[in-house]
Order: structure tokens, then sequence, then C-alpha cells
């Protein structure tokens, strides 16, 4: 089983910072050159039975890993007469995931839906990767530990807002869509010259020790929640829910058109293991706290991981929800060629996720 273990927010050193970000950065880089050589760049669609599914850091991917821990997969597989393997990445950004996918490495990208909507657009009448479930509805807060900064209009030249993939993330893109509805969306990048690509975990611990020139960080849970308990100058800017008017899906799952059609067992066993792993998580969030704590190894503070699932403003659904508006905003703005009308432009079109938007 091909994985890498994510890391936990830790003491930050600023001098260590750029050296430390370079080192996972390349390990990433290497990963992904290792998985795709030893899968072969643009692999042919492979026989039933297999699933290589890439994910990345936070609560957000809790479905996969309740899904990994329980064997969902592999339950659903030997319901349909199949026996899955399933392989697991982790990688950091949509732009390292998105290459992972279309160089055939994985079968299954998890990402923001700004990422998905890039590959879309993209691969539109070639690979037609498109989206294949939600993973739920998380509000994504900008953080900062600056006192000054209490909108996104008090950022200055010398503060670094921290984001998982600069011009490509959900977080990215959202923040974009805000300034353009304070500044107008001629001035939608204005805020794009101060955002730094940095993984989750590091940009957590920058927030938390302070000192360092990263001063906000537009992440996901739990290392949003983990900042505001860990730095009490640690505050919410920006609530993601508020940009889109309300609840919405920030992070998905996507696949190419081949892959779904070539695997159909296979694919149909995946989407139905989500299913049954946003039933567990509902009806069991004590087991699905300890599912994620075993998954990723993880030594958050399983009280602050109970209070995240059970944030009544979190959602586990795979239908998405509210995704259109910000698809449209990146069509006007340029960052996609083509118009998607409908959410279900760049989703798969399946019983599980009726009922989307």
């Amino acid at each position: 089983m091909h994985s890498i273990r994510p890391a936990e927010p830790r003491p930050f050193k600023r001098a260590r910072f750029v050296r430390r970000f370079v080192h996972r950065f390349a390990a990433a880089f290497v990963a992904l050159a290792v998985s795709a050589a030893s899968f072969g760049v643009a692999t042919p669609a492979h026989a039933e039975g297999q699933i290589r599914i890439a994910e990345q850091f936070g609560i957000v991917y809790l479905l996969l890993n309740v899904a990994r821990d329980q064997q969902l997969i592999e339950k659903e597989g030997r319901k349909a007469g199949i026996d899955i393997k399933v392989d697991w990445v982790q990688l950091s950004g949509g732009s390292a995931v998105n290459d992972a996918l279309l160089s055939g490495s994985v079968d299954i990208a998890g990402a923001g839906v700004g990422p998905l909507l890039t590959i879309w657009d993209r691969t539109h009448g070639r690979q037609n990767v498109k989206g294949v479930a939600s993973l739920g509805n998380f509000p994504y807060y900008l953080v900062s530990n600056n006192p000054n900064v209490k909108t996104i209009a008090d950022f200055t030249q010398k503060d670094r807002i921290a984001l998982p993939a600069v011009s490509v993330s959900v977080q990215s893109r959202m923040l974009q869509f805000a300034a353009a509805q304070r500044w107008g969306e001629k001035d939608f990048n204005r805020l794009d010259k101060l955002t730094q690509t940095v993984p989750h975990p590091d940009a957590a611990a920058a927030i938390i020790a302070g000192g360092t020139e990263i001063t906000g960080h537009f992440g996901n849970p739990p290392f949003q929640e983990q900042e505001l308990a860990g730095n009490p100058k640690a505050h919410i800017v920006l609530n993601s829910y508020d940009v889109l008017g309300g609840p919405s899906s920030a992070t998905v799952l996507y696949t190419t058109e081949k892959f779904r059609n070539g695997n159909p067992k296979t694919y149909h066993a995946f989407v139905d293991a989500l299913v049954d792993a946003a039933h567990y998580v509902s009806a069991n969030p004590e087991a699905a706290a300890d599912a994620y704590i075993r998954v990723n190894h993880s030594k958050i503070d399983r009280a602050l991981l109970l209070s995240i699932i059970r944030n009544p403003q979190v959602q586990f659904k795979v239908a998405p929800q509210n995704t259109l508006a910000l698809a449209q905003f990146m069509y006007r703005i340029g960052a996609i060629r083509n118009e998607p009308k409908s959410w279900k432009d760049y989703f798969f079109d399946d019983p599980a996720t009726a009922g989307g938007s």
C-alpha cells in the first residue's frame, strides 16, 4: 500500500521554514515521480479490481479515512463479485493531485472544487475529467495572527497568506472571489501577490508560532481550528460560507471518463463505499474520530476533533452542494475557458449525487 504519513502542526522555527518547505516539496515531487514511474505515464485503464486514490491533509478527507479504516471499498467490491485492491497516495496541493491523475499515477483525485474545475476545463473533450462525489460541506476559514487584519482589505505588503496551491486551490479561488466581491471583478487578483504555496501543516505551525512573514492561512479543518486554539492572536478574517452565501462543498473527488467507463464495478463500489462512510460518520462520530486518528497516526486533541465533526455547519454528504457560483466566477475571470451552465457539466451523473448543486 502506497501512502505518505500526514504531518501535524509542529513547533515552528523561522530560520528553518524555507529549507523545510523546500525539502517537503522535493519529497512530494519524488513521491509523485516514483509513483508515475511505477505505474507508467499515461497508463492504460487497468482491469477491474484496482483503484488508486490521491488524498491530501485534513478532516475534510474523513470519508476516505473511514472507508480505508473500515475497508468499505473492499466490502462493496465483494458485494459486486470482485476483490478490489486499494492503494492510497497522499499529496499536497491541487496541482500535484491533478498532475498525478493526468499522468495515470492515480485513478481517483481528492482536492478542492477549484482544482476540479481547472482539470475539467483542461481535459474537456479529451480525458473528460469530472467529479465523482463531494466529501461533505465544511466552512473554510482564512485565519490571521495579525491583530490589525480584521478583513481582507487590511492585509498589507508585509503580510503573506499561505494556501495549498496558489491560483489553483479552492482556497486561492475563494480568496479571488472574495476580492471580486469587495473591489469588483477587475480586481479579483488583488491579493494574489500576497499568497504563497505552503502545505497546511507547515502553514498552521507558522500561524500558531507567529514571528514569520506568514500572517494568514486559508486552510481547512482541523488546521484552522488548531490555529484558533493555539494562538490567542489568531482570528477568523473570512469564512468560505459567507463568500458563497451558505454551506458548500469545498473538497471533492474526481476521475477520468476512461477509468469510470472501463471499471464500472470498481467505480460504483467506490461510490457506494463513500455513501456508507457518510452514514457511518453521521451515526458514529466518536468511532469516526478514532478512525481518523488511526489512519493518519494523528496526535490531534480528540475533543477538538469531535467538535469539528459535530459542528452543525459541517455536513457529511456525497452530493455536491453550492458549487456553481464559484465555477461561473472562474469562467468570468478567464480561469477556465468552458462555461459551466450547471453543476452536472463537471460532475458525472450518478444516483448517489442526485440533487447536487
